[in-house]
């Protein structure tokens, strides 16, 4: 539903009736389950997960596994937690697909659908789904093969594991795909304390052979190199040209402190990987504390032509200190990505999967409205704990201005932009009186070039996280945070002159109903 205004005066019933009816359930204090527990991104009903693994479309579902621990909200005993999904938004958990096994844990992976068969593991012209994981043991990673002919609700291991055993204690995260040119598979994997990457290539998905190797490059102190993922992408605003993305997950040492992911752009031809800028640049795939271990989904048809990722929206540094019970860990929003020539070379552009738009209701918009039009409406209400912000707005001399979410008395997150240092930032430093750890409470940024005195900030607001994508998707900033239930202001603020705002546009989102 749709409320179009050009000027705020005129506004507000419906939208205040909306947003009260929605603030009504949720009035009071509630449990950690439900108050932290995301209106829209995933989470599992209960116990710990992590790293996404073995994404893949098999022409009806996506697929979704993660690191998993069956018996707690700790890490451990790892295993992969299997979840589908018609449409990206609402996710059906199933029975476990990999369990740990006499003391070899499943880690990250990949999976793929085999149309060809080439593994010979589908029966009756059934093209099976493969997953290729890492195993993990005392001393020793080694690489893995299960697979499934009844759309992933059954997994078989293969006879012949290992596949892949280089005799390593840090040789882990396979993903793999189809290399067209080449007619053949071929596998990423991280040499993870090497800061290096493996390719192996194989026609079967059961024999590989080593290609070549990447790295170290990009960030310095990074302990470790982990849950790789390659792909292919053009660039927006360059006709014919492509462009191959290698991203990689860090440790520690990110930018915001704690475990991140980075990325590089170059040319894969199928054996090496060519980075197109200087060995010691590093490029940030998220800006913010909470963006970890991003994977992609393989077989999305062509006739879609989108690469779309999510991640694990956490941080080594405080993972297992969370608040939330009897589940501890969810996702990312899933994001499209794509590529953008700009001034200081290509780079990457994400933003909400339009799958997303579905979760859309109410709805008010401002139009070439003055920076006292927004004050004006949004501090009317309690807003519901789900928003989705989208701003262009023009700067006017303006020193430092944003959105205040989650606002109460003393309380709230601050998403904004500081001209003096051209940095779009999440400010958590007040977001609530939880006290995860030393390293929490802090404020995030990301440099940003302006273009023509605009600024965009699109905004996705869920009950313990905030996403931030500016500049139409070249800077991400990804954080959790945990508000008291109490606080439901939403509010504008400026330093020096404000901006104008050229157009507004905020929706309440609704909750999916899945197997919470």
């Amino acid at each position: 539903m749709c409320r179009s205004i050009a000027w705020i005066k005129a506004c507000t019933c419906s939208l205040v009736f909306c947003i009260q009816s929605l603030a009504a359930a949720s009035a009071q204090e509630q449990p950690n389950s439900t108050i932290y527990r995301p209106a829209f991104h995933f989470s599992p009903e209960r116990n710990w997960i992590n790293d996404p693994a073995g994404l893949v479309f098999d022409g009806s579902e996506y697929h979704l596994f993660n690191q998993y621990n069956p018996f707690g909200d700790q890490w451990g005993h790892m295993s992969w937690s299997h979840s589908v999904s018609k449409d990206l938004v609402t996710w059906k958990e199933l029975p476990i697909a990999l369990k740990e096994e006499n003391g070899i844990g499943i880690f990250t992976g990949s999976a793929v659908l085999d149309a060809g068969n080439t593994s010979g593991f589908g029966k009756s012209g059934i093209a099976p789904l493969v997953a290729i994981y890492t195993g993990n043991s005392t001393g020793l990673q080694t690489q893995n093969v299960a697979y499934s002919n009844d759309r992933g609700r059954t997994w078989a291991r293969y006879g012949g594991n290992p596949v892949l055993d280089l005799h390593e204690s840090d040789f882990r995260d396979p993903m793999i795909f189809w290399h067209e040119p080449a007619k053949r598979w071929v596998m990423v994997a991280a040499l993870a304390l090497k800061h290096k990457v493996l390719f192996f290539s194989s026609p079967d998905l059961k024999t590989w052979t080593k290609l070549g190797e990447f790295g170290p490059a990009g960030a310095n102190g990074a302990p470790n190199w982990e849950c790789p993922n390659l792909f292919q992408l053009p660039v927006a605003n360059v006709a014919g040209q492509k462009k191959w993305v290698l991203a990689l997950g860090i440790g520690d040492n990110g930018p915001a402190g704690g475990s991140a992911t980075q990325y590089f752009i170059g040319e894969f031809d199928g054996t090496k990987f060519i980075d197109d800028n200087p060995v010691n640049q590093t490029l940030w795939v998220d800006y913010g504390s909470d963006f970890y271990a991003a994977q992609t989904w393989s077989n999305i048809p062509a006739s879609d032509g989108r690469r779309i990722a999510i991640a694990w929206m956490d941080n080594w540094r405080y993972a297992d200190k969370l608040p939330t019970s009897p589940w501890r860990g969810q996702l990312t929003s899933p994001r499209t990505l794509g590529l953008l020539q700009t001034k200081q070379g290509i780079r990457l552009t994400q933003v909400p999967a339009k799958e997303m738009e579905v979760l859309r209701e109410e709805h008010v918009q401002l139009r070439n409205a003055t920076w006292a039009d927004a004050e004006s409406m949004l501090s009317r209400h309690e807003w519901p704990e789900a928003l989705e912000i989208d701003a262009e707005l023009q700067l006017q001399d303006s020193q430092d201005f944003g959105f205040v979410v989650r606002k109460g008395d003393s309380y709230g997150t601050r998403v904004g932009y500081d001209a003096t240092w051209s940095d779009v930032y999440v400010d958590r430093s007040h977001s609530g009186d939880v006290v995860i750890g030393p390293t929490f409470a802090a404020r995030h940024e990301a440099p940003i070039a302006i273009q023509g005195g605009r600024i965009r900030l699109h905004i996705l607001l869920d009950r313990s996280s905030v996403e931030v994508f500016a500049d139409n998707g070249l800077v991400t900033i990804t954080d959790l945070i945990y508000p008291r239930s109490l606080d439901k202001g939403l509010a504008v603020y400026a330093k020096g002159k404000p901006p104008s705002v050229i157009w507004m546009d905020i929706w309440t989102l609704k909750g999916w109903t899945g197997q919470h």
